[in-house]
Order: C-alpha cells, then structure tokens, then sequence
C-alpha cells in the first residue's frame, strides 16, 4: 500500500508529495521548499521514517514546483525525471524567479523522460504516467488505481482546473485531458493537486463548475 505526505511549500503554497510504502522507499515529486526551513521540514520526515528517496520527479517545470529540486536532486544524489518537452519551462526558471522576486537555487536538468504509459517504480508499488497537457505544454499526472492515488499537478484541483493563460497552456486541451484521463477512472480515486486540499474524481465530475452544466 502506498503512503502519501504532503507538504505545502513556498510563496505559491504549492503542495509537495512523498509517497512510500513499506519498503522505505519513497519519491518526491514536485519538490517547492524553497528556503532551510522548508528543506529541513521535508528532509526530517524523510530521515524520522527511515526513507530512501529514489526518484525526483516534476508534474511540470513551473517554477512554484521546481523551487526545491536542486536541493533535494543534491541531497539524495537523484536525477530530474519529467517530460522531455517541459525542458524550455524548466529553463525559464530562472528568469521566472527574477520577475516574482523569489530566491532560485537553478534546478538541475531533465535526465530521465516519462511519457505516457510509463511505469515509475518505487519499492513493492508503481505508478502510471498519464500524459495531461493543458495548463502546461506537457503535464504528466501519477495514477495508481490500488491505492486510490492521482497525482494530478496543476490539472484538476478542488472545484477547479489549472490556469491556462500561461505560456503552452490551453482551455480546450485541459478540459478535454480531464474528461477523457481522470473522468474515465473511478469515482473513488483520490486527486491530489498541486494546490489546496485532495478531492475526489467523483466529487469533481458531479460538482466541479467547469464541467457542470
């Protein structure tokens, strides 16, 4: 069975997760600690729970879920896995932080690519890759239908959707991404988004505004 901790990091109060099981060990996807704080905050648990993270892993590059990969990449020597093509948003980091005004350690490149159909082991349990454009130019989301899980990024979030007046971003192809991917799964499937509180693929098929007539 997979375990789920998040944490809410950063200015943007982006969720992180660490998922594990009783192997010990863990992935940590989309890291946002951005200051000593934050990176303590999240290495403590790691270290209190005897965990051995072996993956990093971006849903995207914005730059709100990117904040903490050069600490937790340097930490736990773990090369960035994301889609080859949110390359150019993870290389517009930097001038991303200068306009927010935020402190940027520069993340490390993209060395392992996940597309759809993959599979990213961890431990006794896998996760799905879901390929879920739309907010931006090549999202993935995380599916694991035993445990219940949908890592969802900045997709679908409680009662929204992700914006998609970004650059890559568009309204047709997320809406359409969310209907076909996370609508065709279970309405018992958890969401985990990349902001606010988890909801429910069947609470946001019957109540999410977007798609309620």
């Amino acid at each position: 069975m997979i375990h789920i901790q998040s944490f809410t990091f950063n200015p943007f109060y982006e969720n992180t997760y660490l998922l594990y099981d009783d192997s010990s060990e863990c992935i940590i996807i989309d890291p946002g600690c951005s200051n000593a704080s934050e990176n303590l905050e999240i290495s403590t648990f790691i270290v209190d729970n005897k965990l051995k993270p072996v993956h990093l892993i971006n849903t995207h590059c914005h730059i709100d879920h990117i904040l903490g990969n050069k600490y937790i990449s340097t930490r736990y020597q773990l090369k960035l896995t994301a889609h080859k093509k949110e390359t150019q948003v993870l290389d517009f980091g930097t001038q991303t932080a200068m306009m927010y005004q935020i402190p940027y350690d520069p993340s490390p490149p993209i060395e392992i690519f996940i597309d759809e159909g993959d599979i990213v082991k961890f431990g006794h349990s896998a996760l799905n890759v879901l390929f879920t454009p739309g907010h931006s130019p090549a999202s993935i989301s995380l599916l694991n239908k035993e445990s219940k899980i949908l890592i969802s990024g900045d997709v679908l979030f409680q009662g929204s959707i992700g914006r998609t007046d970004l650059p890559g971003g568009n309204f047709e192809t997320l809406t359409r991404v969310i209907r076909s991917k996370f609508f065709t799964l279970t309405d018992d499937i958890v969401v985990y988004p990349g902001h606010g509180d988890s909801t429910t693929v069947g609470i946001e098929k019957r109540t999410n505004p977007f798609f309620v007539d």
